[in-house]
Formats: structure tokens, sequence, C-alpha cells
């Protein structure tokens, strides 16, 4: 099942290079949860995918769409946790940030059905965020 939850995985990431959100979205249980981390207003638990596409669609507004996964390094399963390291991008009004960060995905019925991500300056995600 690990390599199932790591495959499922990959497919989400490859999906959001290539900016193919629907794909994206087929990966995510109706009633995914995802926790975004820190002191910003984009900060704490988004429940549904309508919910998570908007939190994405404010990625994309607040960093004139440069928002990115730049790399994901490596992916590690554990049941039905798969963990990612990643380094993520953006800027904007001349700020931006880059960093390294890892994303703990669970997987539950053949989709992501909750996301945890973690920042390697959080400080320093927040105040881009605002």
């Amino acid at each position: 099942m690990s390599k199932q939850n790591m495959d499922l995985v990959r497919f989400y990431f490859d999906a959001v290079a290539r900016g193919d959100l629907e794909a994206a979205g087929n990966s995510f249980a109706d009633d995914l949860v995802w926790h975004q981390p820190g002191g910003n207003s984009l900060s704490g638990a988004h429940r549904g995918k309508g919910a998570v596409f908007g939190l994405m669609g404010a990625f994309m507004e607040r960093s004139a769409g440069t928002f990115r996964i730049d790399t994901v390094d490596q992916l590690f399963a554990n049941g039905d946790l798969v963990a990612a390291t990643i380094r993520f991008s953006a800027s904007s009004g001349g700020k931006s940030m880059s960093m390294a960060g890892v994303d703990l995905l669970r997987v539950a019925d053949g989709k992501i059905a909750e996301v945890w991500l973690f920042s390697a300056d959080q400080p320093a995600e927040d105040a881009f965020w605002g």
C-alpha cells in the first residue's frame, strides 16, 4: 500500500507542477483537511476541496502568479502517511521567499485526505503572506 500511496502523491505533485489543477483535485478526498502552518492570514485548517482550492487561489493572487513548488526531492512512506521534502518559492511587490519544506500527506481510500505543511523559515513565510 505504501507504494500506491507514494504513486498518488507523486501524481499530485506532478499535476501541480504542470498547472493541472483538475488532475491535482482528482487526487483529493472530498472532505480533505489542509493544515496551513504559521501565524498569517492564510494559516489554519482548510476543510473540503473548495476551501483548499480557495487557499491555492489566494497563494496565486498574493504572489502575482509566481508561487510554485520548485522541487520535490524525496518521498517517504509509512503506511497511510507520505512525507515529501520540497523547495517552494514566490515573489510579489518587491518581496520574495524561497525555502525548504516538508509536506506530510495522509492517504485514505486512494485519495489524499489530509495535508500538513512545514516550512524551514515560518516567520519569513508569514511575512510574505501577511
